[in-house]
């Protein structure tokens, strides 16, 4: 291993869902920029194949492919994971990004946002990730393992609902069942990790950091002084998933800028 190849991921394919906008097309981005070929699904086909020509345009090793998922059902999970297990890519990387948020006022937070954002952000990330286990086992080796990252939340580790009680409570899941799941598949050599993300611009956020005055304002918010920008979810799936994350897993990853250990006032004052 030369310092050149660490973050090296030529030969690899990944699959990331919801790769068509935000993390997930930041960390498509970034596995295509370090070589590996790209699988990026999600509901909306067009969006997939605009972003998969889009960062093919931009003249990486990897190459990225567009195709559809509904991952909202049990029906949709089967759909796509047989989808990928017919081809002959194999698996090497899956990064379990699909979710959605709802956000409403305590007192008034709907019955049904529940069921609706735990089913998807938590159930199917899980029956994603068991139908393409046995692609996933086929691929790993002791020294190179195959790679799970599950997109979390700064908010399933901090106690803040922000009027999104079940995405906070379900990225908390997220987290929980990365570290199950990491205990349970080493014996496979499949690492399982996850990144908790601060706030970034996606289609998600775009209510609060859409517009420059958001950005502004958020961050003077955050203890590091900015959101977070493309490369830093780029880089953080490269060291996972290269050689740097082959010994790595059940870590939960901040990228948050450090809203992960921000606490309260100091209790007994600035000058103790």
């Amino acid at each position: 291993m030369t310092p050149h190849t660490l973050f090296d991921l030529s030969g690899k394919h990944a699959v990331v869902t919801g790769g068509a906008t935000g993390i997930g097309r930041m960390a498509a981005q970034g596995f295509a920029a370090a070589g590996a070929d790209v699988t990026i699904a999600s509901r909306k086909i067009e969006a997939c194949e605009q972003a998969a020509d889009d960062i093919n345009a931009l003249g990486y090793t990897g190459k990225v492919v567009a195709k559809h998922a509904d991952l909202s059902s049990d029906i949709g999970i089967e759909a796509f994971a047989q989808d990928i297990l017919a081809s002959d890519a194999g698996i090497d990387i899956l990064m379990n990004n699909a979710g959605r948020t709802w956000g409403a006022d305590l007192g008034q937070f709907p019955y049904a946002a529940w069921a609706k954002v735990m089913d998807l952000n938590v159930a199917a990330m899980f029956h994603l990730t068991q139908a393409l286990l046995p692609a996933l086992r086929a691929g790993a080796a002791i020294h190179d393992p195959a790679r799970v990252v599950n997109v979390g939340s700064v908010m399933g580790e901090v106690p803040m609902g922000d009027g999104a009680y079940s995405y906070a409570v379900s990225k908390a899941g997220v987290h929980h069942m990365t570290k199950i799941l990491a205990k349970e598949l080493a014996q496979d050599r499949i690492t399982v990790n996850a990144l908790a993300p601060g706030p970034f611009q996606s289609g998600m956020t775009k209510f609060a950091i859409g517009q420059e005055e958001g950005v502004a304002r958020v961050n003077e918010r955050v203890p590091l002084g900015r959101i977070g920008r493309h490369s830093d979810i780029a880089a953080c799936v490269q060291f996972l998933c290269g050689a740097g994350g082959s010994y790595i897993t059940g870590a939960i990853v901040p990228v948050s800028g450090g809203i992960n250990i921000a606490t309260g006032p100091s209790i007994f004052g600035e000058d103790t």
